[in-house]
């Protein structure tokens, strides 16, 4: 077997005249009659080689039996291509080998899709034949992509002096916000082990043990829906630190962020980032993960709105709820685009309408000889909508709140302000796209603060972690604990880039008495905390440090660095938004004698049963 001796990206005008053995795939055949040139791929690129029957007969002839993805390696010459041939959008475009040796390693059936096409190809079918997927150029920058990233974070945390701890898979099913996947156990019957959502409470218990500085790239399982930025499993760079405050946290992972986008992307992160208080991120933008790249702020009017004549925002006030916008600028949307597209699109979120107006200069009237004419006048006033609703004063007060210009256009949404936040945030991230506002190449960094340590469940009347119940608060709003728990702050902090959360963590509750009283306000009984979280209160009364620590989403980092919006791209076999591997058929049914050995039955099995038995 010829044995390659270079890869097919690496070779340039300086190596011609170099005797080489390449391998690889066909990615492209083309026979000119004379000459046949075969581009041969690569995890590393592609290099074209050329075959001439007169220098070489025999290998021209079999290269001719060549088809696409066949396995072949090829050995020859390297050669500059001829003049006007050249290829400036391959780093090897300039050079070609002259093939004077060929083996056919391996043939390959048609593939389903051809390579280059794939984009244009049912996600399922790439999916279903991921092995072909994979082979992408493109496919392959991004598994490039995340082996560097991987590489950086564990030498940059080698560097300052963490360990890398691996913590259990099969671990104790403890509730963690999202649903457990669960693995029963065979010598211990009906009982059942869950997959890890995170290792919170091992890297706790690892601070307790006094390693100090831990630090883990992770897999983690939740059983949720999938959507377009998550994966029931997905992997995590998990963080804990001793003795620190969130901003020793803080600080460390803004230098690791900053070293990622300069290495891999070539980007200059500032440090310090920007930092944004929990209230003020809902306030303007609606959202705990705002995208800074424009700026477009929420308006609160209900104020002006009670004024009007509008019985829909009229009405959403009495009710304690209040009227929301936003001025999105040029003229740009209809009015079918916004009563039907944009009025589909907030309903979706949960809203009952959306109101709108422009924003026009008002026309004066001109005499001139007699004649009358209309000219833009000084004035801005709203046109269309809800104007009729608001008078001239009324008017001039929402132009001036929104700081509005001529042809923007307002709109609003009345409800809660849950439901107004939940509805015109996503608006304001659509209308921003559309037209344009930002620059895709753009990043902007911040960390979100002073998050409430709880949030009021309306429905069970009682309250719940906004992060998760380990969450230590605000050193100052401890007496609130038992006085005000709702504006108890806690020492959270999550990482936003472009609107995406790519990270959060928190300091840690390590006093046991305020564990106990965050496990009272959850409405978490000294029993169930006990049949829960028995193991880690225990480790708390043997002197546990302060600590914290954070876990950044390395599938969503490495989305943004490769500027996918699609967290399938970025895992080698991802699961369907059904959760399932069209790669190997997961999940799938298992033999009855496997269910035995668990003691467990489905309902066919069990119907099986029940008909053998009749029989």
């Amino acid at each position: 077997m010829l044995k390659r001796t270079h890869t097919c990206g690496q070779l340039r005008l300086a190596d011609a005249s170099k005797k080489v053995t390449l391998a690889g795939w066909a990615h492209s055949y083309r026979d000119h009659g004379n000459l046949v040139f075969i581009d041969l791929r690569d995890k590393a690129g592609l290099t074209q080689l050329v075959f001439n029957p007169e220098t070489a007969p025999d290998v021209h002839k079999l290269a001719r039996t060549v088809r696409h993805e066949w396995v072949i390696a090829a050995k020859g010459i390297i050669q500059p291509r001829s003049e006007g041939m050249e290829n400036p959008k391959m780093p090897t475009g300039q050079i070609e080998v002259a093939v004077q040796e060929l083996e056919i390693l391996n043939r390959s059936k048609t593939p389903p899709f051809e390579i280059e096409d794939a984009e244009r190809t049912n996600e399922e079918l790439r999916l279903a034949s991921r092995y072909i997927d994979l082979r992408r150029p493109e496919m392959q920058e991004i598994l490039h992509v995340r082996h560097r990233v991987t590489k950086i974070v564990r030498d940059y945390f080698d560097r300052l002096g963490f360990w890398e701890i691996e913590t259990p898979m099969l671990a104790k099913s403890t509730p963690e916000g999202a649903r457990d996947f669960l693995v029963p156990s065979r010598l211990h019957k009906n009982c059942f082990y869950a997959l890890p959502q995170s290792p919170q409470l091992f890297k706790q218990i690892l601070m307790i043990s006094g390693v100090d500085k831990y630090f883990q790239i992770v897999r983690c399982f939740r059983d949720e829906d999938p959507r377009a930025d998550r994966q029931a499993e997905f992997t995590q760079i998990d963080v804990e630190m001793s003795f620190v405050d969130s901003n020793d946290v803080i600080g460390v992972h803004e230098n690791l962020i900053a070293k990622i986008f300069k290495q891999i992307l070539d980007v200059d992160v500032a440090a310090p980032m920007r930092r944004m208080f929990y209230k003020e991120a809902l306030e303007n933008y609606g959202t705990d993960r705002p995208d800074l790249r424009f700026s477009m702020k929420l308006k609160n009017i209900s104020d002006i709105a009670k004024q009007s004549t509008f019985n829909v925002f009229t009405s959403a006030i009495e009710k304690d709820g209040i009227v929301k916008g936003l001025c999105a600028p040029g003229n740009k949307y209809s009015r079918s685009d916004i009563e039907k597209t944009l009025t589909e699109f907030v309903a979706d979120y949960g809203a009952k309408g959306l109101a709108w107006t422009k924003v026009r200069r008002s026309s004066l009237v001109a005499r001139d000889s007699g004649h009358e004419s209309r000219v833009t006048g000084p004035e801005l006033s709203l046109a269309g909508g809800i104007a009729k609703f608001f008078g001239p004063e009324l008017q001039q007060q929402i132009i001036q709140r929104f700081e509005a210009k001529d042809d923007c256009l307002l709109l609003f949404v009345a409800d809660s302000e849950r439901a107004v936040n939940k509805a015109l945030a996503p608006l304001r991230c659509r209308l921003a796209k559309e037209l344009g506002l930002y620059d895709e190449n753009n990043f902007e960094f911040l960390w979100i603060v002073d998050f409430p340590l709880f949030e009021w469940n309306e429905d069970q009347k009682r309250y719940d972690s906004l992060h998760h119940p380990f969450t230590a608060p605000v050193q100052e709003d401890l007496d609130k604990l038992e006085t005000d728990p709702s504006n108890v702050r806690s020492q959270a902090y999550d990482i936003v880039v472009n609107g995406c959360e790519i990270g959060g963590g928190s300091i840690r509750i390590h006093n046991p008495e305020i564990q106990q009283k965050v496990f009272e306000l959850l409405n978490i009984s000294k029993t169930q905390a006990q049949k829960q979280f028995g193991f880690f209160l225990k480790a708390l009364e043997y002197g546990a440090p302060p600590h914290g620590g954070i876990a950044i989403g390395l599938d969503r980092l490495i989305m943004l660095l490769t500027g996918t919006d699609n967290i399938r791209d970025v895992i080698a076999f991802p699961k369907t938004q059904r959760g399932q591997c069209l790669l190997t058929d997961a999940p799938s049914e298992v033999d009855a004698k496997q269910l035995d050995e668990l003691a467990l039955r489905t309902q066919r099995h069990s119907h099986a049963i029940e008909q053998k038995t009749e029989e």
